[in-house]
């Protein structure tokens, strides 16, 4: 599922295309991916406006139209939105076709969990969705103590209560297993014990993972892609995901690989304590 510095880099190589650009029709393939707002079609609330800005909130991706509606768009674990400079003919299980003034944008989905809806931008951020977020993780609102009390809220180990996206928003299974190996934290742990030294390594370690994360274009093993349809590159700077039974980095320890609040995750028990 893409998380936030897979989100953040469709943001950025989706803005750059359509930006500007007006939606000239839309074609749905499978109306399921779209939800619209009220009695209005989705096709006829999106047709006809302009692209104004894209932003970004957790794992979600915000498309502002100059006709004062949002797209607000989720990924869940398949979905894709790439961008075509000319029209082409739709892959397998592409959902969605906003023609552009200048190519064309496509939602391809093989799993059909993704969603793309309609919403007055100033109701977007209140939608259910949106309105229970956290905070964001790069924002300077997360000190070591405000993520401190947030964990402490939650009667979870720290694995759970770091993928709970009401403490923090945009963090997922990949990103979680790797901060808290840079951190020395084990998920296990309870997510209330933390030291005021382990919430600052804590958070210092989200923000790192996040930020390298944007700077590799994210982590691609099977589906994401950029809205280029380009591979990130993150998967080959992973010291704790996916790397269950390799050797810690630190230490030369098999690394363990197990069920922690229902996700495979993998720690060293030698680092992490």
């Amino acid at each position: 599922m893409p998380e936030l510095p897979e989100v953040e880099t469709i943001r950025r190589t989706l803005a750059g295309h359509i930006t500007g650009l007006e939606i000239t029709g839309v074609t749905l393939y499978w109306p399921g991916a779209v939800r619209s707002w009220e009695s209005l079609p989705f096709p006829e609330i999106v047709k006809e406006s302009r692209i104004q800005s894209l932003d970004r909130r957790g794992k979600y991706l915000l498309i502002h139209l100059d006709n004062g509606y949002t797209l607000v768009a989720h990924m869940r674990m398949t979905g894709r939105l790439l961008y075509y400079p000319e029209g082409l003919a739709p892959a397998r299980h592409t959902h969605v076709v906003f023609k552009l003034t200048q190519g064309e944008l496509h939602f391809n989905d093989t799993r059909k969990f993704g969603r793309i809806q309609a919403v007055p931008s100033a109701e977007c951020l209140n939608i259910s969705s949106l309105s229970i977020l956290g905070p964001e993780p790069l924002s300077e609102e997360v000190s070591p103590a405000r993520l401190g009390d947030g964990l402490a809220r939650k009667k979870k180990n720290l694995k759970a209560a770091l993928l709970d996206q009401t403490v923090v928003a945009g963090l997922g299974n990949i990103y979680v297993d790797e901060a808290l190996f840079r951190a020395g934290l084990h998920p296990e742990r309870p997510a209330s014990s933390l030291t005021a030294a382990e919430l600052k390594a804590l958070r210092q370690a989200i923000r790192d993972v996040l930020e390298a994360g944007i700077q590799a274009n994210g982590t691609s093993f099977r589906d994401y892609r950029d809205a280029n349809g380009e591979l990130g590159l993150f998967q080959k700077m992973l010291k704790a995901y996916g790397r269950g039974g390799k050797p810690c980095v630190h230490c030369g320890q098999p690394l363990i690989r197990k069920k922690v609040a229902g996700r495979t995750t993998v720690f060293c028990e030698h680092c992490q304590h």
